[in-house]
């Protein structure tokens, strides 16, 4: 085998590596968010709110998108990945308006 191709693979187990890394850590940033979010959710029912909040998402939204351009990520792929997150997002929060009401609280 020649050297390049040798430089080549280990180059790769370098790259390889690193980006198992950065995924560990965008799944643990991800369960804090979560968390964070249940909180917000519990908030919100105990409190009679919506568990959505449009204004907040179109907010949330620009700003990630702004975020993205200055980091050269294309804010088109933000906006997919946040939108996906807040329709989870709002799935769980009404899961826990509907288990509150159900319990009569």
């Amino acid at each position: 085998m020649s050297t390049g191709m040798d430089e080549a693979r280990a180059k790769l187990l370098e790259y390889r590596a690193s980006i198992d890394n950065l995924d560990a850590a965008l799944i643990h940033i991800l369960a804090e968010r979560f968390r964070c979010t249940k909180a917000v959710g519990a908030l919100k029912a105990a409190n009679k709110m919506p568990a959505a909040d449009p204004q907040r998402e179109q907010q949330q939204i620009a700003r990630l998108r702004r975020l993205a351009d200055e980091a050269h990520l294309d804010p088109d792929f933000a906006e997919k990945i946040l939108t996906f997150i807040a329709r989870e997002v709002i799935r769980h929060h009404e899961a826990i308006a509907e288990e509150r009401a159900s319990a009569g609280n």
